[in-house]
């Protein structure tokens, strides 16, 4: 597994500088055989179709030529299988019919056991049968919601700008706090747990919104959830990646809620998140999605300046900031894969190299 990039450099074990590379939301708008494949499909009727699942995942990996592929789902998939009513609505996002807000509406939200999700365990297999195994140079990353993510949907009733029924409740109501979220770490927990048992080797924990929150509070209310999802997937010893977004003052939390791999924003540069995280972990990221529509010669130059800034990482793992905008030329996601590939080695031995020497004087 280690000839993986992907996995040799979120475990910080990389002798040849290689610079691995995917990009969150690969599979999905962006797209035009996506947008083929879902034509009538609602998107979680799509996620409980194993050959579907298949085909959206490999979609980015035979265009783009991405060193992993990461499991096309949502992360209410879930929550969904345990019985809650919710749709994702186009344009708007997850949407909860009856909003979890009071002590008895916990008993809506059962446990989640591998057979509510047998689909998923199908399409993983079916997606590592054809990357070539799990032995294959280019791995399946499993992926599931936080519990405060998934806990800000609940509470809201959808998407929100400011999440402010959801901190009215986490510290309102500490103990339903902490009871909504140690049911959601378990949901994700079995979630992830089965991807990895069909054969995902490595997995990322969303905590998108988790950047809403001021450090103090998600040291207490959130990171011990967080970290009850990621110590359970340690035992089975796939890499696991941690990733927020406008985290950059909670990246050390991130990092020790039981991350190997600490995913960052564009919001700060990658050798400021090592300084901030320390040498123990990883990093993933972080181009900022928005400069896929800039002239190629100055993406280019921005590409090459994450990668050198993440040369202070003894593990990098080339990223987006976010995920793919909808209207992103698929072209220009195949260019810069291929600008990693070609270049990125020699950049990160030369930024390593330079920062070597500034050490040394």
């Amino acid at each position: 597994m280690t000839d993986a990039p992907l996995l040799a450099a979120a475990r910080r074990n990389n002798p040849d500088d290689a610079v691995p590379v995917w990009f969150m939301r690969q599979a999905g708008r962006s797209l035009p055989e996506y947008r083929e494949v879902r034509e009538g499909i609602a998107m979680l009727d799509a996620c409980a179709m194993p050959d579907l699942v298949r085909e959206i995942t490999m979609q980015p990996v035979r265009r783009h030529g991405v060193d992993a592929a990461i499991f096309y789902s949502d992360i209410v998939v879930p929550i969904k299988a345990v019985g809650l009513d919710l749709e994702i609505t186009p344009g708007i996002g997850p949407v909860i019919a009856e909003p979890i807000r009071e002590r008895a509406d916990l008993d809506r939200l059962p446990e989640l056991t591998p057979d509510m999700v047998g689909y998923v365990s199908e399409a993983v297999g079916l997606i590592v049968a054809e990357l070539g195994g799990p032995d294959s140079a280019v791995p399946l990353i499993g992926f599931a919601g936080a519990p405060f993510t998934l806990a800000s949907y609940l509470i809201e009733g959808g998407p929100s700008k400011d999440y402010a029924r959801t901190k009215a409740l986490m510290l309102g109501d500490p103990d339903l706090w902490h009871g909504l979220c140690s049911r959601l770490a378990q949901i994700s927990r079995v979630f992830l747990e089965v991807q990895v048992a069909a054969g995902a080797q490595a997995v990322q924990l969303f905590d998108s919104w988790a950047g809403s929150l001021p450090a103090r509070d998600y040291e207490r209310y959130v990171m011990p959830h967080s970290a009850e999802v990621l110590s359970a997937l340690g035992a089975t010893g796939v890499p696991r990646i941690h990733f927020g977004v406008g985290t950059g003052e909670l990246l050390p939390l991130m990092g020790a809620a039981g991350a190997d791999v600490v995913g960052v924003d564009w919001r700060i540069p990658l050798d400021e998140a090592a300084r901030r995280v320390g040498p123990a972990y990883a990093l993933q990221g972080n181009l900022d999605p928005a400069l896929l529509g800039a002239p190629w010669e100055v993406l280019a130059e921005r590409v090459r300046d994450v990668i050198r800034a993440g040369a202070a990482a003894d593990g990098h793992i080339f990223n987006l900031g976010h995920g793919v905008p909808p209207k992103a030329d698929p072209a220009t996601l195949s260019r810069v894969v291929e600008l990693i590939h070609t270049e990125g080695p020699e950049l990160r031995r030369a930024a390593r190299a330079a920062a070597g020497r500034k050490d040394d004087q």
